[in-house]
C-alpha cells in the first residue's frame, strides 16, 4: 500500500493506467520480435516491490555533502580498492591503454558502485524495473525502456532471469549497469565468448573503461578543482543537470579563484559544483571528465565522491 506521501506525488497510477501501460508494453516487444508469448511469460515473472519505491523516493544523494561522503570515502574501501587493483592490475592496465581512460577511475568506480562485487544488489532485476516503469510516474516510461531492454539483454546474452538481482533501479553487476549500458557498453574483455558484468570482473574492468571512453573521458586530464569562495557571485549558479553551462572564464574572477594557481585553458566548458559542508558551503570548478561522471550516475555528489575516492586510490597505489 502506497503512503499518503507517495500517493500525493502521483507515485502510484491507476489500475487502468497500468492496463494501458502494460498494452503498450507489449506492442512495444512485438515489434521488436519477441512473440506475444514470450512477453506475457517475461510480464508474468515480474513482481511489485514497494521496497523499490520506498528506495527511489529516499535516495542517498539528497543528503548534503558531508553526510553523504563519509558513507563511500572510507579506509575499508580504500583498502579493498588496493587490493583489487593490485589483484587485477594488468587487467586494469590494459583496459586503461585500450580505451584511454585512467586506471584509477576504474577502480574507483567499481568500488563505489559494490564495495567490488561485494554488494551487487539484492534486488530482482525484473521486479526492480517492472515495480518503477508501472507503479513509479516520476520516471515510468524511462524504466518501462529499461525492463524492454532487460528482455533483449536476456535473450541476447542467454541470461537467467531468475539469477539477476541488482539495485532498486535495475543496474547489475560489479559496474552496476543498466540494462541499456549492459547492452550498449559492456565488452567480452577476458574472451571467452560472453559479455559477463555479474561473475566476471575482467569483463567489468573493461566494460566501465569503454563506458567513460564512448562517453568522452579525456585520459591524464584535470577532473574538478576547489575554487577559493564560499558563495557564489549573483550572476552565476549552481549545476544541476545538462550538459555545463559556462565556460571556464565565465566563472573565474577575483572573487572566485582557483584554490591553487595552475595553467587552464579557459575556453573549455565548466561548470560549479556545490558541496554543502557541516559549517560552510565549498564550491569546485567542475571540467569535462566531471560531466562525464555524472553521465554514469547524474548527481555531483555522486561524481564527487567518485573523483575523490580516485584521488585516493591513485595516490595509495603508487606509494605502495
Amino acid at each position: 500500500m502506497a503512503t499518503f506521501s507517495q500517493a500525493q506525488e502521483g507515485v502510484i497510477p491507476q489500475e487502468g493506467d497500468i492496463s494501458s501501460l502494460r498494452q503498450e508494453f507489449v506492442s512495444t516487444q512485438l515489434a521488436a520480435g519477441f512473440s506475444q508469448e514470450s512477453v506475457d511469460k517475461f510480464l508474468g515473472q515480474a513482481h511489485y516491490n514497494q521496497k523499490v519505491i520506498d528506495a527511489i523516493t529516499t535516495p542517498w544523494e539528497a543528503k548534503p555533502w558531508h553526510k553523504y561522503y563519509p558513507i563511500f570515502l572510507t579506509e575499508q574501501r580504500l583498502a579493498k580498492g588496493l587490493e583489487f587493483w593490485h589483484s587485477h592490475s594488468d587487467t586494469i592496465t590494459r583496459a586503461a591503454n585500450q580505451y584511454q581512460v585512467d586506471p584509477q577511475i576504474i577502480v574507483a568506480i567499481i568500488g563505489i558502485e559494490t564495495f567490488y562485487g561485494g554488494y551487487m544488489g539484492t534486488y530482482p532485476a525484473i521486479d526492480a524495473l517492472y515495480t518503477l516503469g508501472f507503479h513509479y510516474t516520476p520516471r515510468a516510461d524511462f524504466f518501462r525502456k529499461e525492463l524492454a531492454n532487460l528482455q533483449q539483454l536476456v535473450a541476447e546474452e542467454r541470461l537467467d532471469i531468475t539469477q539477476l538481482n541488482g539495485s532498486y533501479a535495475g543496474a547489475m553487476g560489479y559496474g552496476q549497469f543498466i540494462p541499456s549500458s549492459y547492452r550498449h557498453f559492456a565488452v567480452d574483455f577476458d574472451h571467452d565468448g560472453k559479455r559477463d558484468l555479474i561473475g566476471s570482473p575482467v569483463d567489468a574492468i573493461g566494460s566501465v573503461a569503454n563506458y567513460f571512453h564512448q562517453h568522452g573521458w579525456q585520459r591524464g586530464e584535470d577532473v574538478a578543482l576547489p575554487l577559493t569562495a564560499h558563495q557564489l557571485p549573483d550572476n552565476l549558479s549552481v549545476w544541476k543537470s545538462g550538459k555545463p553551462n559556462y565556460t571556464v572564464a565565465d566563472i573565474l574572477s577575483p572573487e572566485l579563484a582557483l584554490a591553487q594557481n595552475r595553467d587552464l585553458d579557459i575556453s573549455q566548458p565548466g561548470l560549479i559544483v556545490e558541496l554543502i559542508q557541516a559549517e560552510q558551503t565549498d564550491y569546485w570548478l567542475g571540467l569535462n571528465n566531471f560531466y562525464v561522471i555524472t553521465r554514469y550516475n547524474r548527481s555531483p555528489l555522486y561524481a564527487m565522491a567518485v573523483y575523490q575516492f580516485s584521488q585516493q586510490l591513485k595516490d595509495a597505489y603508487g606509494k605502495g
